[in-house]
């Protein structure tokens, strides 16, 4: 029998196993430090566990060489992804977005069926078993472990990455890879919430809506996104904060946020919206000027950044102080002073550099017989589900062990 060594029972680890046990000729040993598997995959989605995306792309992936990823991420794709789980018998639903939950909203439901699968094709899973060192023998791999030693033919590493730290987040893959030659890029946390100036924020916690995003910084523009933004007591959040957290980490000091909150009407439109909305409603306090527009608060925080005045008459704002709420509402900034960090991100931007492994089998140039495979190699994407299909998808190709 060929002895194959998994590393890590988050969704890439999971998915390696399970491939490698199609062949029966591989006994497949799992290994997870944690006290179960998929701890971090159960947090996905807001425990949704967005599990793919339909539209998944090259375009939607980071790192040193994003290209990298475009043979494991053609050969298995979304709806492999899909069939894979439907097989399993989990059922899922289809957002317009794309993104891909399970029907029960539950990220349970899918390591349930995860768990399954690897009882079902005999995978010996060892939980609270921390790998502490690696070392490259004549006929395979010594792995380490507190409390036994083990020997692979195959070895496969899939420890993640350093974001979420609380739900197993570690640097060991990185610590564990180093002396076998394997180096990697500078880390950063991604899909993270912004600190930003807290004035605005503070007075808006909790306050959704719909935006769109511009980071910039050094006079130029280091990135954009749409859709859901949500204030938090140091800055923002949401779906819109998560897509651009990768280049406000990366992007160094002096980065401002412009926001967008009435993304689908242009700044002319909007101005002769507030017009009608004073000849119609001319006694009405000027507070109100936003109502139905947006969020109560957030449309009074907006008067107040523009410097209109309070407690008059819609009928006494001037055409000037009209034009500058209605600029305001198209880019409102916010100075971006960071982002909270690996603990509360959910993915890890960088990881061991890809140019030490072949991208059409995920085995290393430097030693035979070693795969890596999901968020731990320098490959990262955008919010919605990419992430994820990119832990199957290199999961799948780690798994099959170069054949």
């Amino acid at each position: 029998m060929n002895q194959v060594i998994v590393i890590g029972g988050g969704a890439a680890g999971m998915m390696a196993a399970l491939t490698a046990a199609e062949d029966k000729t591989n006994r497949v040993l799992l290994l997870e430090r944690q006290s179960r598997v998929g701890r971090k995959l159960l947090a996905t989605g807001n425990g949704r566990c967005n599990l793919t995306n339909i539209g998944a792309a090259i375009d939607n992936y980071h790192g040193e060489d994003r290209d990298f990823a475009a043979p494991a991420l053609t050969r298995f794709t979304p709806r492999d992804t899909l069939d894979f789980f439907h097989a399993l018998g989990l059922l899922t639903v289809t957002e317009p977005s794309g993104r891909v939950y399970p029907l029960s909203d539950s990220a349970n439901s899918v390591v349930d069926v995860l768990r399954f699968a690897l009882a079902q094709r005999a995978v010996d899973v060892r939980c609270g078993c921390p790998v502490r060192d690696i070392r490259r023998e004549k006929t395979g791999y010594t792995v380490v472990c507190d409390e036994e030693t083990l020997h692979a033919d195959d070895l496969i590493v899939a420890c993640g990455g350093a974001a979420g730290a609380k739900l197993g987040g570690v640097m060991d893959g990185y610590q564990l890879l180093k002396p076998l030659g394997h180096k990697r890029t500078a880390l950063y946390p991604s899909l993270v919430q912004l600190l930003t100036g807290t004035d605005y924020p503070r007075s808006l916690k909790g306050v959704r809506a719909d935006t769109a995003l511009r980071l910039c910084g050094g006079g130029e523009l280091l990135g954009e996104s749409g859709g859901e933004l949500q204030f938090t007591e140091k800055g923002v959040s949401g779906p819109a904060a998560f897509d651009i957290s990768r280049a406000a980490a990366t992007g160094g000091e002096g980065l401002t946020l412009h926001v967008d909150f009435l993304r689908q009407i242009g700044k002319d439109e909007l101005l002769q919206l507030l017009r009608s909305r004073c000849e119609t409603f001319p006694k009405l306090e000027s507070a109100e000027l936003l109502t139905g527009m947006l969020h109560n608060r957030l449309g009074r925080m907006l008067l107040k950044a523009a410097g209109a005045p309070q407690g008059v008459p819609l009928a006494a704002l001037t055409e000037g102080q009209l034009a500058a709420v209605a600029a305001i509402c198209k880019d409102f900034t916010l100075p971006v002073t960071g982002t909270e960090g690996f603990d509360h991100a959910q993915v890890t931007a960088g990881g061991i550099r890809t140019a030490g492994f072949n991208r059409d089998t995920l085995e290393s140039w430097f030693m035979p017989r070693l795969f890596v495979c999901g968020e731990l190699l320098d490959i990262d994407g955008d919010c919605g589900g990419f992430n994820l299909q990119w832990a199957w998808a290199s999961g799948r190709m780690a798994g099959r062990l170069g054949r």
